[in-house]
Formats: structure tokens, C-alpha cells, sequence
């Protein structure tokens, strides 16, 4: 007897990269809005930005696994289906989700090593030494980057937060539900 049953959700491996991603992304963006508080130069200050960075490369560290599975395994589809210019619309979100995954926190790494500092791993002593020759310029210019592309995705993030709740409420399919 063949089972009619199809996949409603995304694997359990889909769902803990996706919410492992969001947390250290979530994470990263905290921090880097409480490095104002302490005075530069402290050792609060210091604290924040490096678990920021740690956070970057957690985020990094997830991605590659993550897209790996994500091409061996297809989505399940949403029910009911969706509009093509909406499929569409989430591609494009998807794919400017992970090219932020990857970009992003190599533009950090970038950014800290062109200034010709290490990456300190909090409360370990573990840094990892940059590999290149300081250039401030080039960090500024790396740092404005990646500030940049920071801010800019606040704007995707929220995209794909309000798409999914858009198809919770609004279109009442299992979006979200998949990724539950």
C-alpha cells in the first residue's frame, strides 16, 4: 500500500538552521546596537564587540551546512500554493537572505583584519591573528560596508518577518507553519 501523505513541514535539521540562524543574526544585531553604551575603549565596550563578532562567525559558521541541505532537500510546498509573482518575490528574499548570511560577517571578518587587529574569541584568550597588513582606510571603507549592508537589511529581514506573517494571517496557508 503507498502512503498518500506528503511533507507539511521542513525537516528538523531545515528548522534548527533557520532558527539557529535568526538567534545568532538576532544576536549579532543586539550587540552591535549596545556597543554605544559603554565608553570606547572599556572593557564592556570591548566584551560586546567581540560577541558580536563571535556571533558573525557563528552565523558564518551555520550557512555552508545549512545551503547544503537546503539543496538536498526541496521545500515542502505551501498550502494552498501561492501566487507565481509571490514565489517569486520569496526567491529573490531568499536569496538576498543568504547572500547577507555569507557576505555579511566575511565583511566583518574583512573589516576587523584590514585594520590589522585579531579576532578575539570572548572569555577564551583564542584570537584569530589578521592576515594582512593594517590599512585604515581600507577598514573604515570595509567597515562603512558592511554598517551599510547591515542597516539595509534590517529592511529584508523585516520583508521576509512580514511575509511570513502575511501568509499566517492573511492567507491563512502553512507558511509558517513549515517552519515550526
Amino acid at each position: 500500500m503507498e502512503s498518500t501523505s506528503t511533507v507539511t513541514r521542513y525537516s528538523r535539521r531545515a528548522r534548527w538552521f533557520h532558527w539557529l540562524s535568526f538567534l545568532f543574526v538576532f544576536l549579532a544585531y543586539l550587540l552591535i546596537n549596545l556597543r554605544g553604551f559603554p565608553p570606547r575603549g572599556s572593557d564592556a565596550r570591548a566584551l560586546i564587540m567581540q560577541s558580536h563578532m563571535l556571533a558573525g562567525l557563528v552565523v558564518l559558521a551555520l550557512v555552508l551546512p545549512r545551503l547544503l541541505h537546503r539543496f538536498g532537500h526541496a521545500p515542502p510546498p505551501i498550502m494552498p500554493p501561492i501566487a507565481s509573482w509571490e514565489a517569486t518575490l520569496s526567491r529573490i528574499t531568499h536569496v538576498a537572505l543568504y547572500a547577507f548570511l555569507i557576505v555579511q560577517p566575511i565583511l566583518g571578518i574583512l573589516t576587523v583584519f584590514a585594520g590589522g587587529h585579531a579576532i578575539t574569541i570572548p572569555f577564551t584568550g583564542l584570537q584569530i591573528q589578521s592576515p594582512m597588513t593594517g590599512n585604515h582606510d581600507l577598514g573604515e571603507q570595509l567597515g562603512n560596508i558592511h554598517g551599510w549592508i547591515g542597516t539595509v537589511f534590517y529592511f529584508v529581514i523585516g520583508l521576509h518577518i512580514l511575509g511570513a506573517l502575511w501568509h499566517h494571517f492573511g492567507r491563512h496557508d502553512d507558511t509558517l507553519r513549515r517552519m515550526t
